[in-house]
């Protein structure tokens, strides 16, 4: 890790923290409404660490063994951990033990999981459900149609918190072409609130990297900028 690649994380957070402001400022959302979640996958601890220097507390790892990883390489943080990727139900008790929230539970099964797990560590877990907005087979994510069913279930289960919902939107070459599958996701949100009651149920996690100020002028509470802090991905590491 050299002197530059850190300057770079620290130079280009700053640069995002600007942009979020000043997205906030043109949609009338105060800054405090809007939690970044660095997507920080294929990344070494170096570099968290010199995002986490400067203000970022929250990071997503997409894959287990990853996030357990970079969890005891700093394990003198008060880092938050997401896990933002697909999840397998064995893979739960692994993360269990410290993760913060969970953004891409798509099945009762899973979430029952969370909660089995939850328990033994005397723990309550944060979760979201993931939404399949785009409407492509090959994503992760229970139908728009059948989310509230699945929320009702999720929602009697103990240790868990159910505190909002998770989109994927499908790339785009124009990304006001992402907008629709973000509203579609706030209109989900909004219609479980107000059937089911949950005071936890806020949040929208959705915005990248290319898109991230359309998603908070669409509502995001949480989201989830990778290259835009790290730089591209090293999948070769």
């Amino acid at each position: 890790m050299t002197e530059s690649d850190l300057k770079f994380v620290q130079e280009h957070v700053n640069a995002l923290q600007k942009r979020v402001r000043n997205a906030c400022k043109v949609s009338g959302r105060n800054t405090t409404d809007v939690t970044i979640v660095a997507a920080s996958k294929t990344k070494p601890a170096e570099l968290i660490r010199a995002a986490y220097n400067e203000g970022i507390t929250c990071f997503g790892e997409n894959y287990v063994q990853e996030l357990t990883t970079k969890r005891d390489q700093l394990i003198d943080t008060d880092i938050q951990w997401h896990c933002i990727g697909h999840l397998q139900t064995n893979k739960v008790k692994y993360i269990a033990k410290f993760v913060q929230m969970i953004h891409s539970v798509d099945s009762f099964k899973l979430a029952e999981e969370i909660s089995k797990c939850a328990a033994k560590n005397k723990r309550t877990i944060d979760i979201l459900l993931q939404v399949n907005t785009s409407g492509e087979e090959s994503k992760s994510g229970v139908e728009p149609d059948a989310v509230l069913a699945l929320a009702k279930e999720c929602s009697m289960l103990p240790n868990i918190r159910l505190c909002g919902l998770m989109a994927l939107p499908e790339p785009q070459d124009d990304i006001e072409q992402v907008r629709p599958e973000f509203r579609l996701l706030s209109s989900l949100r909004n219609e479980i609130q107000n059937t089911l009651h949950l005071e936890s149920f806020i949040h929208l996690s959705m915005g990248m990297s290319d898109d991230f100020e359309i998603a908070i002028e669409e509502g995001a509470t949480l989201i989830r900028p990778g290259t835009v802090v790290f730089g591209a991905r090293s999948y070769n590491n």
